[in-house]
Parts: structure tokens; C-alpha cells; sequence
């Protein structure tokens, strides 16, 4: 048998001797044992289940006070007052739950029962119980087109108000869709491309997202059968000139991939005076590829990139535009499909791409700034990941529709309540990325939100109760320090 010479050196633990005077406090260092600290734990305690007012979810009287300080809850009701009211729960009462149910992270709605006897929850709500899973669902299903409309202005409204305090000189928006896809049918779906799950039906929405603050604009909700483009004109039109109204002095940019690039969306966007850039398809334009390969010399971009610029238009094009050919280094096989080789150029070591804009700077900048919109999908990824997104709840469409706005309710909520609790860290980066360095709704669930607590009356006054935890405690009552400020 082998034995360890290694002594055990003793731990030092620091002791803060109780002080009821305004005298300095004495800290005592003392030294522990192994015997001290370890104990064996061999017996199970005792499992008893009784109403004690604890509460899993304690983090959320921070979300309460945001709510109270935006009026959400009117809001939410003000948007279905044309339908006709449940007598006990109302269609806004149950989009509030489906935003709680998100934050907490749950997914499908038969989850609200492990949650339904919390008192914060109920307390955020403001009702005395919640409503069965089967009145969610029914209430679901009798949503409407003008309930989607109502829910899309107000999530308009409540990003608009914050662009409004920023009063930001530039505004970069990204247009992309994503796909939802659902294993059943629902109204609404259609079988479309997906790499994944060949022949699964799905939605497609077209998504707004602004790059400045991280926050869904708007979406454009469509079925999964369309192309990327379908619809897309009226879209980006619609989007900015609800900018524009609120702040008319900002220079509003966009960023597109190939999907949205067409004369139709290239004029309207010249003629609004937006500047954008937009990725160009090689398949659509068989003189790109005969540009490239004739090119004898290209400029020095960076580091393992070149490129050229040329104004050009496509034969049925009015007028000519930028683009930017880029050359970038790449040692990995090409694996894409012989037959694109009619399309695209191909020349061992290196990737190509073309760009269209409108923009005056340098092509580095003008590349730097197209490829910020790579952080979109970092949105999307959060979007379905954090706050269930992807997950469709009902046959119905317009439900679908409702559920997929609270998720982005509850995406631009987490976002809202960081801008406003903490000064802006960034400046406008040649990526546009965001002014704030955002802690995912994940990290912000596990370190606050899902905390355990009791609620009480001590001689009358509501009061909840939570561990000792200097990290929580001082980030807790930060928060919720400056939301009564701005209150």
C-alpha cells in the first residue's frame, strides 16, 4: 500500500466579528481542519410537500418592476380588446403568462403545471391562481390577424421608444428569415428547403433586426415554401419609414444577403436614401464569374484578401451600381457540387464573393461592415434557444404567430432592462456591433431569475426573503435600484 507524504496544510477562514457599534469591525482568522468541513451524509432526509410561500423563481420581482414601469400589461390587454373576453381570463392575461413562461425558460405549454403554485409568478401576474393548460391553448386558438397586427405595433412601439432615448445618428437594420419548423400540421406551414429535416413542414418569417441595440424590430410572418425575397419590398419599406417618422435625422442603413438582391429592392432602397450592402448571386450572372477570371490584378485588402471594385448593371438594371469583388484565402477543399462550376469562379486556394453598395467608404470598411451581419444569426440562435422560438404550440396560425411575437417580446425585454440599468459601453464599431455588452437570457435566468425565496408579512410588510449571496445581492439591487429611478 502506497502512503502520501504530503502534509495537509489547514484552511484559513475569515471571521467577521458581530458589531453593534460604529466601531471598525475585528477580522478573526482561524484555521479549519479536514474534520471540520466534511461531514458524512449517508441518511435521506425526510420529502415533505406543504404551502409555505417559496418561491423558485424570486429574480422575478426584477421583471415585475419592469413591467409596472412600461405598463405592459395594459398594453397587452389594450391589443385584444376587439375579441371577446374570457369572464375570468383575458387573451392579454394570457400572452403575459406565455412571456413569464419563456423567461422562466420552459418550452411547451403542458410545462406551466410545475410552476402554477409559485407565488412569485402569480404575484407578477397579478392573479390569485393560473389558468389550466387547456385554456391557454383554447385561448390560443381564438387569436385573430388584427390580434398579430396589434402585437407587432406594440413591439414596434416599445423599440421605437428606445431608439427614440438613444437618439442614435445611425441605424443599421438586417433583414434575414429563419426557419420554424414543426413535426405536425399546422395552418399556415409548407413543406420548404431545409437542410436538416428534408420534407418537414415549416414557417419561414422574414425577421427585422437592429444591429445597434440587438432587438427584433419587426417580423414578417409567411410560409415555408417562399423565397427569401417574397414580400420583402414592401417589408423593408414598411420598416423604414417607421424609423424614419421617429427620428427623421438618422441615416438608416441595411445589410442583405443574396436572397434580397434585385432591381425592385435596389431602387426603392436608392430613392428612400438608405445606404446597404448585399450579397450578389453568382448563379443569376454568368459575366461575374468571366470578371473574376480575366482579373489579372487584384488590391490588397488584408491579411490573406484581396479585391477589385467595378461599376456595373445587369442587362434589364436602369442604371449602374458599386460592387466589390473580394478575394479571400482558403487551404480547404472545395466540396460544393461540380455543376456550380458554371457559375461561380473557382480557383484552388481561394473564396470569392461580390458585394453591391451604395456605401462612399473604403472597400475594408465597407467589408468590415457587411460582415457584421453574420451577428444576426447569433439572434436568431439566442431567439430559439433561449426563448423557444422554434416551437410551435397550436394548429392554429394565428396563435403560432402570437407565440413566436412573446418570444420576441421576451428577447427585446431582456434587452430593454439591461439598456436601462447600465450605461452604454460601446461605441459604433465598423461591424456594428451592439452599444452594450448583453448577458444572454440563459446566464441572466441561472444567475437571478431562478433563485429560491420565500414571500412573508413580518408585522405586515410584504417581504421577500432570499439567501445570503454577495454576488447576487449586489447585482439584484443594482437592478432594481435604478429601475425605481426611472420609474
Amino acid at each position: 500500500m502506497a502512503f502520501s507524504n504530503k502534509k495537509t496544510i489547514p484552511e484559513l477562514v475569515k471571521l467577521e466579528a458581530p458589531h453593534q457599534t460604529n466601531e471598525p469591525t475585528e477580522t478573526v482568522w482561524m484555521k479549519c481542519s479536514k474534520a471540520s468541513v466534511h461531514r458524512k451524509t449517508h441518511r435521506i432526509p425526510e420529502i415533505r410537500f406543504e404551502d409555505q410561500r417559496l418561491s423558485s423563481f424570486a429574480g422575478l420581482v426584477l421583471f415585475q418592476a419592469l413591467f409596472n414601469r412600461l405598463g405592459l400589461k395594459e398594453q397587452l390587454t389594450g391589443c385584444f380588446r376587439h375579441l371577446k373576453v374570457s369572464p375570468i381570463f383575458g387573451h392579454g392575461l394570457t400572452v403575459l403568462l406565455l412571456i413569464v413562461h419563456l423567461l422562466l425558460g420552459y418550452r411547451r405549454l403542458q410545462d406551466m403545471r410545475y410552476y402554477k403554485d409559485d407565488p412569485m409568478v402569480r404575484r407578477l401576474l397579478g392573479i390569485a391562481r393560473l389558468p389550466d393548460v387547456a385554456t391557454v391553448s383554447r385561448t390560443l386558438a381564438g387569436m385573430d390577424s388584427r390580434s398579430v397586427d396589434k402585437l407587432r405595433r406594440l413591439n414596434r412601439q416599445q423599440v421605437l421608444q428606445r431608439l427614440d432615448d438613444l437618439g442614435l445618428a445611425r441605424i443599421t437594420l438586417d433583414f434575414d428569415g429563419s426557419v420554424l419548423a414543426t413535426g405536425r400540421f399546422a395552418e399556415g406551414t409548407a413543406v420548404g428547403f431545409n437542410r436538416k429535416k428534408k420534407g418537414q413542414r415549416s414557417y419561414y418569417p422574414l425577421f427585422c433586426t437592429l444591429a445597434q441595440t440587438g432587438q427584433v424590430f419587426d417580423v414578417w410572418h409567411r410560409p415555408g415554401n417562399v423565397h427569401d425575397s417574397n414580400g420583402a419590398q414592401a417589408f423593408i419599406l414598411e420598416c423604414v419609414q417607421e424609423i424614419r417618422a421617429v427620428l427623421p435625422r438618422a441615416k438608416i442603413e441595411v445589410r442583405m444577403d443574396s436572397a434580397f438582391f434585385s432591381d425592385a429592392i435596389i431602387g426603392m432602397l436608392n430613392a428612400e436614401g438608405v445606404e446597404f450592402s448585399i450579397s450578389v448571386p453568382f448563379e443569376r450572372f454568368t459575366e461575374l464569374k468571366g470578371m473574376i477570371e480575366r482579373r489579372k490584378r487584384w488590391h490588397r485588402l488584408g491579411d490573406r484578401c484581396d479585391f477589385f471594385e467595378h461599376r456595373w448593371k445587369p442587362k434589364k438594371w436602369h442604371t449602374k451600381q458599386r460592387f466589390l469583388f473580394i478575394r479571400t484565402g482558403n487551404r480547404k477543399q472545395y466540396k460544393e457540387p461540380i455543376q456550380l462550376d458554371l457559375f461561380i469562379p473557382y480557383e484552388y486556394g481561394h473564396d470569392f464573393k461580390v458585394i453591391i453598395t451604395n456605401k462612399r467608404l473604403s472597400a475594408r470598411k465597407v467589408l468590415r461592415y457587411h460582415n457584421g451581419r453574420g451577428a444576426q444569426e447569433g439572434i436568431f440562435a439566442e431567439l430559439k434557444s433561449q426563448t423557444q422560438m422554434d416551437y410551435v404550440p397550436t394548429r392554429r396560425q394565428a396563435g403560432n404567430q402570437v407565440f413566436v411575437l412573446a418570444a420576441m417580446l421576451v428577447h427585446n425585454l431582456n434587452r430593454e432592462m439591461q439598456m436601462l440599468t447600465n450605461e452604454q459601453q460601446c461605441a459604433t464599431t465598423e461591424r456594428r456591433a451592439p452599444l452594450w455588452h448583453f448577458t444572454r437570457l440563459g446566464t441572466l435566468r441561472r444567475q437571478l431569475i431562478q433563485r429560491a425565496g420565500r414571500l412573508t408579512r413580518p408585522q405586515g410588510t410584504l417581504t421577500l426573503t432570499m439567501s445570503v449571496n454577495p454576488a447576487v445581492k449586489s447585482e439584484l439591487l443594482h437592478y432594481l435600484d435604478v429601475l425605481k429611478q426611472v420609474a
